[in-house]
């Protein structure tokens, strides 16, 4: 298991994420940004935002992909 926060996953808090493997991390991810999103908080609309620059330029956004999948393959295991 590893975590990893909202900010740290392009987010706009310390909200922490457990999980197994990045693909999980991400879901979690995308759950609590729909949930943020819901509740239309501004901070993490704004971080919505800027995520969807991100994902006009697909070569931006794998490179980004990549970046945040090693930083959690490298993360130590938590109990």
């Amino acid at each position: 298991m590893k975590t990893m926060t909202c900010r740290e996953l392009g987010g706009a808090c310390d909200e922490v994420f457990s999980a197994n493997t990045f693909d999980e991390i991400g879901e979690l991810s995308k759950q609590h940004a729909k949930e943020m999103f819901d509740k239309r908080d501004l901070p993490h609309l704004e971080a919505l935002k800027q995520m969807g620059e991100l994902m006009k330029d697909n070569n931006s956004l794998i490179q980004w992909m990549q970046s945040k999948k090693e930083y959690f393959d490298n993360l130590p295991h938590i109990k």
